[in-house]
């Protein structure tokens, strides 16, 4: 019995809280894409037996019923004729869903889009500087040695110079120019400014600048003007090494600078003022206003974590927040209390927290590592856990525990416990500079500090294990398979030559490229191909290949081909002016394509109604470069 799809839609509607409590409405090949604005409305049980509808899942903020291909198209029409919403896109539901998204996972988010990119460098860096910290901590020889200054400047290349290497990917994100993403980020780090690693130490200070007092200068850009007890316009000369969060601020500050220029330039003037007054007012507001707050943080920070580590409760609190410490680029500082403690008593009691604290997170990205099912976060959390548990933790946390937030959660719990176990029982390191695994090199008390790494990173482990559920997108045999229809494979070849053969991507009668009404077309500016008077208003691939572009306006797809070969399917003639209205696509550029897959799906009805030729252009771009090239009757 065929399905009542307008029945489907009606109860889909009625039980998802009705057209109130929709905030957008697109469907894919499957299934019919929804963001709801209250989830407590829908009746998940009643849906999940609605006739037509074969699974539903959650994801990304979208509820998604699969329906079916073919047969989604028809409902989602029906669901638009109740609703009386208009049509939509899959990327108009992924942006509706991202707006309902509460402010901190957009935030987690935007941390992540960064970093996943970045990830291999640090990963990889990771690794390197703890294996060459130990070894250099093993053998005292090698440390000296000229293989260990290469590789130690090859391993803290990525870290040195992390602010440029977030810049550019929070450019990237944000949709600012990338370049103009570098520039700020070196800036932040430029050799005319002390290093953020050594900022705490008077010695550098002194050599540095030349000072005796051990006091950073700074650039009084407004004079002595002053607000309170802040100087207006001061810059301390200190560089933002380490650094995350003020350097993804400063770039996203960047870009909103830059697109208010570009909107409101004259385009003969852009090139000039846009890239000149977008880096010169983003490194003021900067180093002005977002430095000295994050300098004041520190200055607070240090303060207290100097406090707290004096008792059991208070290691246990810096053991919760050291991770976000990392995140805010805070940590470097940590050194002037562990030197301190050396001074003092001879004892680093600090470096049991921060190994509690990185090792928990350690153990948090292994438990995701381990349990996760999709490959591409296993490959990147099992590598950074074992960067973490040599004392780099920047990979898991941004790369990993952060993005899933419960695994970073889990941390922080297995740190508290950790540090707490290890100030009760007052393990100490003999120096500093080490954590994780390596840190057995300087502890006072092996047995005991391997009790605390057991402690810390098996509770992170297990907690993580226990609450971080993985978000799938529902498996493919859930949803009903794709059939390549018979009539695609009966379709006989439109374009041949030395590479391979192109077949007729969509039914109609088949006519010479030159009898197409474009002059472009029909002169073969584009390559030589042919048109087809379409009977139907599906395109189907003509090829096994790679889709090498989308139109923005969904109008024309490019695929590769078999041998190179370069094809161009457009339907319709100037359909460019209908941006979009009346296609709908089914791949994105990059996605590997088979012979008779669905393409795109076009309303011939709309396209005659604005006034274009409906005819779909089938063309070998790249046909100059064959000379056994045939088309149409020709084959």
């Amino acid at each position: 019995m065929a399905l009542d799809y307008r029945k489907c839609a009606e109860e889909i509607v009625a039980n998802i809280g009705g057209r109130d409590n929709i905030a957008q409405a697109a469907h894919c090949a499957t299934r019919l894409r929804l963001v709801i604005k209250d989830n407590n409305k829908v009746n998940r049980k009643v849906l999940e037996n609605v006739d037509g509808v074969k699974g539903m899942f959650e994801n990304n903020g979208q509820l998604q019923l699969i329906i079916g291909t073919g047969t989604v198209n028809k409902v989602y029409a029906e669901f638009l004729s109740i609703t009386g919403m208009s049509e939509a896109t899959k990327d108009d539901v992924k942006a509706a869903a991202a707006a309902a998204q509460p402010i901190w996972k957009r935030v987690l988010k935007a941390i992540g889009d960064v970093f996943v990119p970045i990830l291999p460098a640090i990963v990889a860096s990771g690794l390197m500087m703890g294996l060459v910290e130990a070894l250099g901590k093993v053998y005292p020889d090698f440390a000296s040695s000229d293989w260990y200054g290469f590789l130690d400047m090859v391993a803290n290349t990525a870290f040195a110079y992390l602010p440029v290497i977030v810049a550019i990917s929070t450019a990237r994100v944000f949709g600012g120019n990338t370049f103009l993403g570098a520039v700020i980020g070196l800036v932040m780090i430029h050799a005319g400014l002390l290093n953020a690693w050594v900022a705490g130490s008077p010695e550098a200070i002194n050599a540095f600048f030349g000072v005796t007092d051990g006091i950073i200068p700074s650039w009084k850009l407004l004079g002595d003007l002053k607000v309170g007890e802040w100087v207006v316009g001061s810059i301390s000369r200190v560089g933002y090494q380490g650094h995350v969060i003020p350097v993804m601020i400063a770039v996203w500050l960047m870009c909103m600078i830059e697109k208010w220029f570009h909107k409101h330039v004259l385009e003969m003037l852009d090139l000039f003022i846009t890239p000149f007054c977008t880096v010169l007012l983003t490194t003021f507001l900067t180093f002005t206003i977002i430095g000295p707050i994050f300098s004041q943080l520190e200055s607070w920070v240090l303060a207290g974590a100097t406090v707290l580590v004096k008792n059991p409760i208070g290691a246990g609190v810096m053991g919760a927040i050291y991770p976000w410490t990392v995140v805010m680029g805070l940590h470097h500082m940590y050194n002037v209390i562990e030197a301190g403690m050396l001074t003092d008593v001879g004892l680093n009691t600090w470096m049991p927290i921060a190994s509690a604290a990185n090792f928990a997170q350690f153990g948090a990205c292994l438990a995701v590592g381990l349990k996760a099912r999709n490959n591409r976060t296993k490959v990147v959390a099992i590598p950074s856990s074992i960067s973490a548990a040599l004392g780099i933790t920047e990979p898991a946390i941004f790369g990993v525990n952060l993005r899933f937030f419960k695994p970073f959660l889990a941390g922080m719990i297995g740190g508290t416990i950790g540090s707490i176990f290890g100030a009760f029982l007052g393990i100490g390191a003999k120096a500093y500079g080490v954590t994780g695994i390596p840190g057995y090199l300087t502890i006072a008390q092996p047995v005991q500090y391997t009790i605390l790494l057991a402690i810390s990173g098996g509770i992170a482990f297990t907690l993580a294990w226990m609450f971080w559920h993985e978000e799938i997108e529902a498996a493919p045999a859930a949803a009903e398979p794709e059939k390549i229809p018979e009539k695609i494979l009966e379709f006989k070849s439109v374009i041949k030559c030395s590479a391979g053969e192109i077949a007729q991507p969509v039914e109609g009668k088949v006519i010479p490229y030159t009898e197409i009404k474009d002059p472009t077309f029909a002169a073969g500016t584009l390559g030589q191909g042919v048109g087809i008077e379409p009977e139907d208003d599906v395109v189907y691939s003509p090829v096994d290949g790679e889709i090498s572009s989308v139109a923005e306006s969904k109008h024309a797809i490019g695929i590769t081909g078999p041998g190179d070969m370069e094809i161009l399917i457009h339907v319709g003639v100037d359909t460019v002016e209908m941006k979009g209205d009346g296609f709908e696509d089914f791949v994105a550029e990059g996605d590997k394509v088979k012979k008779g897959q669905k393409l795109m799906k076009f309303d011939r009805n709309k396209i005659k109604a604005a006034n274009h030729p409906e005819t779909v252009v089938v063309l070998l771009t790249n046909s100059d470069d064959y000379d056994d090239v045939k088309f149409g009757a020709d084959i």
